[in-house]
């Protein structure tokens, strides 16, 4: 008696153009850094902060340029963790699936307690558990609606922002000489602070790991990811340059929240009520789109069996990985009650740069028939990220590599068990 043919597991469908896939990357970068770790950069960094910057855009840059020409040879959902099985082998994309997991599942954690810290400071977690339920929601009706609620986000981001740098750059508390370089400024500070900076950079991923879910995929990524990191660049710059001439190093270090107080510094009170609602808005932004690529990479793992295979389902009307958007929101909802926001940006940069290096090696792999870029990009985006990773606050690095190393041992149980011969 013949077996019936298996019946193939649902698809996405190609919904997303550039400028949908452009909105969500920048609905998941503007804010993050801005309004999280923009502070704790500067502490770390000193008058360096614009240095770090830099150097957090080199390396963004270069990961951005070799995940947009593996996106468009793969598109696939999952990003890094198809890409490293496809070139490197089965170990390193699962390494760099879990890293991007775990990382950004801290991110979103992150970006739902900064909107519970600007709404309600004294209910920030029960405003954060909330916003990750609202916005797990959002995603679960399906991915037009999520780039149509991104569009308005950026929106209303950008405008309140452009404000803020107008109000700060025109007052009369505006300094150039707060722009120099001290000797408070060293060399393993700017690196920290870069490392920290990173991860409001790394929302281009976002669009690598919807690379099943745009049109065209071989001419939409690579044109859509520098174009959300290009944009993201010169609003993080104008910002960031603002707020150092009205605080100066010190004052932005020590400031809990940056934007309102610049404004204030500023003689302009009345803006910090929409500085603090711009805050929250852009933190709802980013976490929507975090919990729309965790979900992507958790689709791909669990079609490969690296985590249950009943994740792998996509809802046949809304198109949408339901189960593993809903086990995502459900894991950030315990994070957002329980953690601790400064810990989740060092943990989740620590996670993101892992996965970036294996993208850095994957894409010097590539030959020139394959769209290759030049050998130097991918070269300085893996030594970036590893260098960065590792100069992060000690307490990162040593959480981060032990939640690696647990990945890593599930991997190796798994490979034995379907190793041993049925009995």
């Amino acid at each position: 008696m013949s077996q019936p043919a298996e019946t193939p597991s649902p698809q996405l469908q190609r919904r997303l153009g550039v400028g949908d896939a452009v909105l969500i990357g920048l609905g998941s970068m503007i804010g993050a850094g801005i309004f999280a770790a923009l502070a704790p950069a500067a502490r770390a960094a000193g008058s360096g902060l614009l240095a770090a910057l830099a150097v957090a855009a080199v390396v963004a840059y270069c990961n951005a340029t070799s995940s947009a020409r593996l996106a468009a040879r793969y598109p696939a959902s999952g990003g890094t963790y198809v890409y490293g099985r496809e070139r490197l082998g089965d170990f390193w994309g699962y390494l760099a699936g879990w890293a991007f997991v775990i990382g950004k599942t801290a991110s979103c954690a992150a970006m739902a307690l900064t909107v519970g810290s600007y709404v309600w400071p004294g209910h920030a977690h029960a405003v954060a558990v909330a916003a990750v339920v609202a916005m797990t929601a959002v995603n679960y009706a399906g991915i037009q609606k999520s780039a149509w609620l991104t569009r308005s986000v950026v929106a209303v981001v950008l405008a309140v922002l452009a404000v803020v740098v107008v109000v700060s750059l025109t007052s009369s508390t505006a300094d150039t000489s707060r722009l120099d370089v001290g000797s408070d400024a060293t060399v393993t500070g700017v690196l920290r602070a870069a490392g920290l900076l990173f991860f409001a950079f790394a929302g281009y991923a976002r669009i690598a790991t919807l690379g099943e879910e745009v049109r065209d995929p071989a001419r939409t990524i690579p044109r859509a990811v520098p174009l959300a990191l290009g944009l993201t660049l010169v609003v993080y710059a104008a910002v960031a340059l603002a707020v150092l001439m009205v605080l100066g190093p010190r004052g932005l270090g020590e400031a809990a929240a940056p934007l309102s107080d610049a404004v204030r510094a500023a003689g302009a009170d009345w803006l910090a009520p929409v500085v603090r609602a711009g805050a929250a808005v852009a933190a709802l932004g980013s976490l929507l789109a975090l919990i729309l690529g965790v979900s992507r990479t958790t689709l791909a793992m669990a079609r490969d069996r690296h985590l249950p295979h009943v994740l792998a389902a996509v809802h046949p009307r809304f198109q949408v990985p339901h189960r593993a958007e809903l086990l995502v929101g459900a894991v950030v909802v315990v994070l957002a009650a329980t953690a601790d926001v400064r810990g989740a940006i060092g943990f989740s940069s620590f996670g993101v740069l892992v996965y970036y290096a294996v993208a850095n090696a994957c894409a010097w792999t590539l030959t020139p028939e394959e769209n290759r870029p030049p050998r130097l990009v991918p070269a300085v985006g893996l030594a970036g990220c590893l260098v960065l990773a590792f100069t992060l606050p000690a307490d990162s690095v040593a959480s981060g590599t032990l939640v690696l190393a647990a990945g890593i041992a599930a991997y190796g149980i798994r490979r034995s068990i379907s190793a041993r011969p049925a009995s």
